[in-house]
Parts: C-alpha cells; sequence; structure tokens
C-alpha cells in the first residue's frame, strides 16, 4: 500500500490531455482485397474517417484507453472490433475484416452488436475482450482465471486454475492459439489432466478469447466439455514497442514492432519469483517457473500470408527441508512435514510451435497447419526425502509425449451460405519410465515399466451454414471421422463418426431463439493408452475406446441494447466408453484437480456419466463506462462407481454465481470487484484402516481414500469477494498503470476435504498403535483455505 500511495505522489500531473492515434486497413473477410471508402469510427463517439482507395485509414485524437472500432460499408455487415488499447506512445494497427451481408441492403440501418454468434455455434458460445481480462479482479491477469466469470465455468476455491465446465473433468478441453492446438496451457501440468496453479499465456499478447461450452464447430475434435480459442495480437507494422510487467507472482516483459516492411513480430518472457516469496513466508514448496510466447506473421501480398507462433515453459518445484528451522509454533511443523512428507519433486517442460498458411481466392480462403508440441514429465520422491538411500525410493517417473500435426481446411463462403471442410493427420510419440510403490487396502504394491508408443491420428471434417428469411433463420450441419492405429476399434473412423446440428431463428432483432445437438469424441490420455503391465504387455490396448459424449442444448437470447445480452441455456450431456481405473475403482472423471500424473494404471472404457444443468447470463460490454457480468448455473454431475450406480462426481458444485463488474472514473481511475459463490463439491472420505498401516504410510505419507464410499461427503459452500483498483498515466513517451488487488476481501475460509497425519512425540517420531504394531496412530486435521491476498502490479507501455 505505501509503494501504490508513494506512485501516486510521485506520478507528475499532466498540463494537457493527451490522445493517441490508431491507423489500420478494411479488408474482404474471404479475399481480402481493400475495401475503400468504408466509414471507420471510435464507437461511441463521431471521431473516425473513411478508408482510402487501397483500404487504410487514420484516426487521431482518441481518448486513451481501451476503445472499439465500428465499420459500416454498403453490401457488408457491420463490423464491431475488438478492444484496442490506444496510448499517446503508440500507434496500434488494426486490420477489420467484413463480411459480405447475406441479402442486398440498399442502406446500413442495423445497429452492430458487441457480442459474437457464429453459424456453427449460435448457442454456448461466450466471447472476452482483453480489457475484461486485464481488469479481472482476482484474476492476477491469468486468463484461465478470468473465464471463470463465464457461465457454466466453475468457480473453485483452490489455487489451481483446473477448467470445469458443465460438470465435465478437467482433461475435457482442447486449448488453441490462432489455430494451433496448444494441449499445454498452464505451468505444473496434470499430465492427464489440464490443470496448473499459473496460466503460461501472457494476457500482453492476447487479443480475444472464444469460449465454447458447447456447439464444437467441426474443425476442432477431441473436446467433450470445451474449446478455447485465443486470437493473439499482431506486431506493430510502424516502430518497436515494450511493454513490462511486475505482479505478485513474476515479472514479464513483452516487445513488438516490424521486422521488414511485410513483417511484424510480438513476443514475450515471464519469470516467476515464488520460491523467493515462499522462502520468506517459511513454506516448504518452492516453484519456480519461465515461459516465452511469440509470433511472427509475414504477409508475402494480399492473397497470402504465414504466422509462426510458439509458446513454452520450464517448471521447477523443489522442496525446502529446512523450512522449520527456527520454527516453534507446533501447528506450522505438523503442517510443513505432512507436506514434505508427500510431495514430489517435479520438474517440467513444454512447448508448442507451428506455423499457419492461409490464401485467399474469390469466395474462399485454405488454411495449412504444421505444428508440433512437446511435455517432458519428471518427478522423484523418497522416504523422508532422502535421496541418498536408494531402498527409500517410492516414485521415479519420466514421460515424454511429442505431437507432429497437420491440418488442412478449405472455407467457402457465398453471401447467405458457408462451407468448411478439411482432414488431419497427427503423429503420436510417447514414452514412460515409471517406478511406483503404491498404497492400497491390501498393502503396498510395486508398479515398474517403461513403455513407448509411435502411432498416427487422423481425422476428417467437414461443416455447412446457410441462412434464411433474410438472415432470421440459420442452419448449420457437420460431421466429423476421427482415427487412431492404435487398436483395431480406433482405428476405424465410422466408429467414431460425430454428426452435429445447430439452429437458430431470431424472432425480432432482439429476441432469437437457438439450438445444437451432437456427438463428440475424444481419445483417452497417453498416460492409459501408454501403460504396460508386469510382462511389458499394453495392458488397456485391447480394452480402450474413444470417449463419447452426446450433447443436447438450447437457449433463448434477448438483447435490450447493442452494448447488453440476456441468455437462458439448457444443456444435457450423456457419456459413454469413459475410462475406469480398476484398482481403485473409480472412473477417470473423479480425478485431475491435483499435481502429478493420472491414469498410469489399468483401466478399461466401460464408465458412463451424465451432466446436466441450466445456466442464465447478463453481461454488459463496456458502455458509459460500466461494464459487467451476472452468471448462475445449476448442474448435476454424476459418473459410474464400482456397482453400476451413479454417484455425484468430484465437478457436483450443483450451484455456482459469479458476479462481475467495473466503473470507470474520471481521470483514468477504475474499480473492478467479482463476487463468487459455489456449493459444496463432494469427496471421499479417508480409509483409516488402510491409511494407518505403516508399510503404506511409509510411501504415501497422506491418507488413502475410502472408495467404496465414493464422494458420500460433501464440503460447505463457499463465498468470495475480489476487489481491484487501476489508476493509469498517460505520458507523451509511455504510460504507467498501477493497480492494487485484493482477493479475499472478507477472509473467508474455503472448507477442503480434512487430511490425515500420523500423531508424533515431541522429537517428532511416528506413534505406532499399542494395540497393533504394523499401524500407526492417526489423527483428522481441519482442512481449510483462505486468506487476504492483496497484490501491487506496476504495467508500463514505452
Amino acid at each position: 500500500m505505501r509503494l501504490f500511495l508513494t506512485t501516486l505522489l510521485l506520478v507528475p500531473v499532466l498540463l494537457f490531455a493527451q490522445t493517441g492515434t490508431i491507423k489500420g486497413k478494411v479488408v474482404d473477410e474471404t479475399t481480402q482485397e481493400p475495401l475503400p471508402f468504408v466509414n471507420v469510427i471510435v464507437e461511441g463517439t463521431t471521431n473516425g474517417g473513411t478508408s482510402d482507395f487501397d483500404g487504410n485509414f487514420t484516426i487521431s485524437n482518441i481518448k486513451p484507453g481501451y476503445v472499439k472500432l465500428q465499420a459500416s460499408f454498403i453490401g457488408y455487415d457491420n463490423k464491431l472490433t475488438e478492444d484496442i488499447y490506444v496510448i499517446p506512445s503508440k500507434t496500434p494497427f488494426v486490420e477489420i475484416k467484413m463480411k459480405k451481408a447475406a441479402t442486398d441492403l440498399k442502406e446500413v440501418v442495423i445497429e452492430t452488436s458487441k457480442f459474437r454468434k457464429t453459424e456453427e455455434s449460435p448457442v454456448s458460445l461466450q466471447t472476452l475482450g482483453i480489457e475484461e481480462i486485464e481488469r479481472n479482479p482476482g484474476g492476477n491477469r491469468d486468463i484461465s482465471r478470468a473465464i471463470q466469470s463465464l457461465p457454466g465455468v466453475a468457480a473453485t476455491p483452490s489455487f489451481r486454475n483446473d477448467i470445469i465446465i458443465r460438470g465435465g473433468a478437467p482433461n475435457e478441453n482442447r486449448f488453441y492459439v490462432d489455430g494451433i492446438e496448444t494441449p499445454i496451457i498452464n505451468h505444473f501440468q496434470t499430465q492427464g489432466s489440464s490443470g496448473g496453479p499459473v496460466g503460461i499465456l501472457n494476457v500482453n499478447l492476447v487479443r480475444e478469447v472464444n469460449l465454447y461450452t458447447g456447439a464444437f464447430p467441426s474443425n476442432r475434435g477431441n473436446a467433450l466439455s470445451s474449446v478455447l480459442e485465443f486470437r493473439q495480437l499482431d506486431g506493430n507494422q510502424e516502430k518497436l514497442n515494450f511493454r513490462g510487467a511486475i505482479g505478485s507472482s513474476d515479472f514479464a516483459i513483452a516487445a513488438d514492432g516490424p521486422l521488414g516492411d511485410k513483417t511484424t513480430f510480438i513476443a514475450s518472457y515471464r519469470f516467476s519469483y515464488l520460491q523467493l516469496l515462499f522462502t520468506a513466508l517459511g513454506l516448504p514448496i518452492l516453484p519456480q517457473y519461465q515461459d516465452y510466447q511469440f509470433k511472427v506473421k509475414h504477409k508475402f501480398n494480399t492473397k497470402n500470408e504465414l504466422s509462426i507462433i510458439s509458446l513454452g515453459a520450464l517448471d521447477q518445484f523443489s522442496l525446502d527441508l529446512d523450512a522449520n528451522d527456527g520454527v516453534t509454533d507446533s501447528a506450522t511443523i505438523q503442517q510443513n512435514n505432512y507436506i514434505l512428507g508427500n510431495t514430489p519433486i517435479n520438474n517440467q517442460w513444454n512447448y508448442t510451435i507451428g506455423a499457419v498458411y492461409k490464401h485467399f481466392s474469390e469466395n474462399s480462403f485454405q488454411t495449412i497447419v504444421l505444428s508440433r508440441n512437446m511435455l517432458d514429465n519428471r518427478a522423484t520422491k523418497y522416504e523422508d526425502n532422502d535421496e541418498e538411500d536408494p531402498t527409500k525410493k517410492i516414485l521415479d517417473y519420466g514421460s515424454r509425449e511429442q505431437e507432429n500435426k497437420f491440418r488442412f481446411e478449405n472455407t467457402y463462403r457465398n453471401k447467405d451460405f458457408k462451407l468448411n471442410v478439411g482432414v488431419n493427420l497427427e503423429n503420436v510419440v510417447y514414452s514412460n519410465s515409471t517406478f511406483n510403490r503404491i498404497a492400497t487396502p491390501s498393502g503396498v504394491l510395486i508398479r515398474s515399466f517403461s513403455s513407448e508408443l509411435d502411432f498416427l491420428r487422423y481425422g476428417a471434417f467437414g461443416q455447412a451454414s446457410k441462412l434464411f428469411f433474410q438472415g432470421r433463420l440459420t442452419l448449420s450441419a457437420g460431421f466429423r471421422l476421427d482415427g487412431a492405429n492404435y487398436n483395431a476399434s480406433m482405428g476405424n473412423p465410422l466408429n467414431q463418426f460425430s454428426p452435429r446440428i445447430s439452429a437458430s431463428y431470431a424472432f425480432t432483432e432482439k429476441w432469437s431463439l437457438s439450438f445444437n445437438t451432437g456427438r463428440y469424441y475424444q481419445l483417452t490420455p497417453y498416460t492409459v493408452l501408454g501403460y504396460r503391465d508386469a510382462a511389458g504387455n499394453l495392458a488397456n490396448k485391447d480394452r480402450t475406446e474413444y470417449i463419447q459424449c452426446d450433447h443436447i442444448v438450447g437457449g433463448v437470447q434477448y438483447n435490450p441494447s447493442n452494448s447488453t445480452k440476456i441468455t437462458l441455456e439448457g444443456f444435457y450431456k450423456d457419456y459413454d466408453n469413459y475410462p475406469f481405473l480398476l484398482t481403485d475403482s473409480i472412473a477417470l472423471a473423479n480425478l485431475g484437480a491435483d499435481f502429478g500424473v493420472i491414469g498410469n494404471e489399468p483401466t478399461a472404457s466401460i464408465a458412463t456419466g451424465r451432466a446436466y444443468g441450466i445456466e442464465a447470463l447478463v453481461q454488459r460490454r463496456a458502455a458509459k463506462g460500466i461494464y459487467g457480468i451476472l452468471a448462475y448455473t445449476w448442474v448435476r454431475s454424476q459418473f459410474e462407481d464400482k456397482n453400476g450406480d451413479l454417484v455425484a462426481s468430484s465437478w457436483d458444485s450443483r450451484h455456482f454465481v459469479t458476479l462481475t463488474s467495473g466503473k470507470k472514473f474520471k481521470n483514468n481511475w477504475e474499480l473492478g470487484v467479482r463476487w463468487r459463490f459455489a456449493g459444496g463439491l463432494p469427496y471421499t472420505p479417508i480409509d483409516f484402516a488402510a491409511s494407518s498401516r505403516i508399510d503404506n504410510w511409509e510411501v504415501t505419507g497422506a491418507g488413502i481414500r475410502d472408495f467404496d464410499q465414493l464422494n458420500t461427503q460433501r464440503l460447505n459452500w463457499f463465498s468470495q469477494l475480489d476487489i481491484r483498483v487501476d489508476k493509469t498515466w498517460y505520458l507523451e513517451k509511455l504510460s504507467l498503470n498501477l493497480y492494487f488487488d485484493v482477493q479475499n476481501v472478507y477472509n473467508a475460509l474455503a472448507e477442503q476435504p480434512p487430511f490425515v497425519d500420523v500423531i508424533r512425540d515431541a522429537n517428532g517420531n511416528a506413534l505406532i498403535n499399542s494395540n497393533d504394531p504394523t499401524r500407526y496412530q492417526l489423527q483428522t486435521i481441519e482442512n481449510n483455505a483462505g486468506t487476504v491476498l492483496p497484490t501491487i502490479g506496476i504495467i508500463v507501455d514505452f
């Protein structure tokens, strides 16, 4: 707080108003031909201009901050751009792509909506602009946390970024960055799932995020719960720019600019100092991460362009074995010992790199995508953290996932008709070396094997969309065929035939009704496919199939104005062929919100499940300085237990509400507030008989769940209030944004599943049960999470 107030006093007060400039170009969305004489204005103002014969335009005297441009031209649909950040020291360049109108219009009279709706996905599509992500209270400028403001996305009280959508597991989501599939978007990734505590994507490079929670377009496969599309900024065409940011956990530097007359770049690098903070706080874990991200775009001419994109991370997770030195509080010592006793040392690195080539012709454009991604994951654990004694080894895990991908798409558009067709081919190389002593109710078993896989995945897709009755009715139908030569069942694409259909009808300019149904398939995680038994056989090969999920979604939308929408949607998801863990007798869907690896064990594709619910949304995009999102979701999520009964899954929170709102004030002050409520999640109680066994405790250092009582207990509901205050100064050579963010303002405690620990004597030795010398004495410890977390951050553009 002292730094915040000091900066307020030290930053000079401007004696005159600073303004900014935007340059850009207007082109036809399909042909990329420049459009002359297009009217372009700053939304909400009369400030604007007209594109010249080459489609270029310049708008000056723009008030600094986030703005949108509105373009209108006879014969084309009105276009509203994404958020554009305007400051005096930079001149952003924006390319506006306009779509030909489905019907011939004599004049432009339709008010431009701020909300996106596509022919393929008229329901279950939400969009967040960069301003909504940057200013999200409690989000720490993390995209994975910002989307928790949207309907259907569970708000979790933990410090992880698990994306839980409409009752589905975290491994049911797929991510694309500028059209390139990017499997990993979080640091310290849970292999076989998608969660982690910190996002990899740097918000400084992102222009817009589109979240599909259903009605997936056919060119986006291998998803059951969501598809997230991240659109990045292009580099500045005129000069080199920089942005530096200091937050609660890391420092970031970003740069963008020209690399030639036809080439631009944008890049960033971040490194964390969490290990220093955790050491100062006396915590026994020492996480550290670094990441990079870049995009290079080259325009050969108006008909051909190439983008090269990459992002990656290096994550290191170690233990501070001296965390208890000088500590006298017994509760702190106990907590530290518990964490040190069951937490492995983990190191990961990953990257994605790819190229997107686009060729534009008269009524169509072709897209070729080549990419490669890799994950390397290593983890070790020893009894008493004694790495010098090989007999104390509990875990020695090393795995690598490598994918080389090709995708071709052809998109044809002629006024009210659109057709997208394509094919994809992928080579998968997976390796795994595992030694793991595992605690079970019957004692410790050893799982030791090495495995390598090298197989192909392939697919074809198509989707046709057409408008009727002057655009009031939209119909879209598509399909996918997917296969993998892992086994005979998967190898036949007809077994994974995935049809889908969408319809939307606009009763008036403000009211519309939409519907979608489809069947979707997802490949089982590589950890499952690559598991081998003691004889070295692929134990899961003949009992594994693609996971299947059938969706039905319907909704109504009301737009009282171009900046406000109100929606109500209902959904039903029916799962089949879900992996069932044969050792623990639970569905894989009940795992994933933890560190480590899931699925690296015997499984069979025999589980079923379902999720259904209702979502309500009121969203107001920034208008007159006020913006906000109010979202409510009621959801039930159930999967089979070992008796074949549907029981509440680990994601069955039932109710969650999120209110996110902000207000812009004079002199570039801004206040943001986010309040979240979520029903308690179910959990499985501890099996005390199994956990107290000395041989089990020595290899786990934690309790063993009693899966005979799968998710029979439920946590209490939780709520949290986050507040953020921003102040920005716009100087001639730079801009300075200072923000003060407070998470969990009223210090709410979120109940977590209780854990058990051994009872120790004054010297820290575990006490043995006097009635059974093969068991330790255990105690149950309450586990509540939550504290007030203030953060001061600085963002400098120059």
